[in-house]
């Protein structure tokens, strides 16, 4: 018996060392697969804001990474619309690379802020900035990106994601026909404050003569108003660097008007 055990436990331990080395191995190995794909997807959901769906899905994915790298350029901000180049430990900061859902965690006031701007032919001149966003549907959490014409009100497009939403009810956000309800609609008023966008309650109705308002998700009124939620919230948290960008404080690259 005492035999038995000692081979038992042998054998466990070999098994698990076996094991531990074959997951670190494949862990090894795949990681930079896995990354890749992440940041393929990533730069798909910038671009899917200024680009339309169809144009998109026939780029393989080095031409969307040679396209994005042609056409995109980016800062990270805080709060106050202050252009932030390093971490807390002197470490530059890659705008990409904000995971936006961990610094929804946060305070918005500790929060990072990245701006993506969308280049002309010339790779100088500015047509649209796009701007991350992230909040909570119905199940979980929802995001995606808001594309601004150089006025900095008008929207361009918008791309949405989710993790978990009702399949055609909230899940819908991820329609291109629902998107492009957006397209043309205003942040701010003509006074200059901030309205944001608001899905409406049902759907079915046209709200092509208001600025501000876009029909609505009908039978998932909780996931639009979490868009809703979303969009006001993250406006708000940008708009400091809009109004800077405006009025000329802000600098950088030169917007085609």
């Amino acid at each position: 018996m005492q035999q038995s055990n000692v081979y038992i436990v042998t054998f466990s331990v070999i098994l698990t060392v076996v094991l531990g080395l074959l997951l670190s191995g494949t862990s090894q190995v795949l990681g930079p697969i896995q990354k890749k794909a992440v940041e393929l997807d990533t730069k798909k959901q910038i671009l899917g804001a200024v680009l339309e769906a169809s144009e998109l899905s026939k780029m393989s994915g080095e031409e969307v990474f040679a396209y994005y790298d042609k056409r995109i350029s980016s800062k990270v901000v805080n709060i106050k619309g202050e252009e932030v180049e390093k971490d807390e430990d002197g470490i530059a900061i890659i705008p990409e690379n904000v995971d936006i859902g961990r610094n929804y965690k946060r305070k918005p006031e500790d929060r990072l802020y990245p701006v993506f701007m969308f280049l002309a032919e010339n790779g100088e001149d500015v047509e649209s900035f796009i701007i991350p966003v992230y909040g909570a549907g119905l199940w979980d959490a929802i995001w995606g990106y808001v594309a601004l014409e150089t006025d900095l009100t008008t929207i361009k497009g918008v791309t949405f994601a989710h993790a978990s939403e009702t399949p055609g009810l909230g899940a819908r956000i991820t329609d291109a026909s629902v998107q492009a309800r957006f397209q043309g609609k205003r942040i701010f008023d003509e006074s200059g404050e901030l309205q944001s966008v608001n899905m409406q309650k049902g759907e079915g109705r046209d709200y092509s003569d208001d600025a501000h308002k876009v029909d609505g998700l009908s039978g998932a009124t909780i996931t639009a108003v979490g868009v809703n939620n979303m969009l006001k919230a993250y406006m708000s948290h940008y708009s400091a660097y809009i109004q800077k960008r405006r009025s000329g404080e802000s600098g950088g690259m030169a917007v085609l008007n």
